[in-house]
């Protein structure tokens, strides 16, 4: 079903046109003034991306110097599945439970008081 754009000189309107089919034949008009005289458009197209992929892409979490790169959840919860893989141990289930919530948008409980928090302050 793909959807073909076009614009309208006279207006200057980008117009939409759904079909149920790749059609032999169109017969575009613009959705603002209804002209005829239109010239069909490359559309754009969504690419979704694996969590691998978003992984991959952002870097090791060593590689962010900004102190803000850890303000998201998902990050957090990367840096802690890299350091149960480096020693070798298992993340347990509630811990990926959390993670998975924060991947979701979720800040975990306990990390609601620190999202305020620098990074770099010190805890006596």
């Amino acid at each position: 079903m793909p959807i073909y754009e076009f614009y309208c000189p006279s207006c200057r309107k980008k117009s939409s046109l759904f079909t149920r089919s790749v059609p032999s034949s169109l017969d575009p008009r613009c959705t603002t003034c209804g002209g005829s005289d239109v010239v069909r458009l490359v559309s754009s197209f969504a690419y979704h991306k694996s969590m691998q992929t978003i992984h991959e892409e952002s870097g090791e979490p060593t590689l962010h110097p900004n102190p803000d790169y850890y303000k998201d959840p998902r990050n957090i919860g990367r840096w802690a599945e890299k350091r149960f893989q480096d020693m070798g141990m298992e993340l347990p289930s509630e811990i990926q439970q959390k993670i998975q919530a924060a991947r979701d948008g979720e800040l975990p409980e306990p990390l609601k008081d620190l999202q305020s928090a620098s990074p770099d302050a010190s805890y006596h």
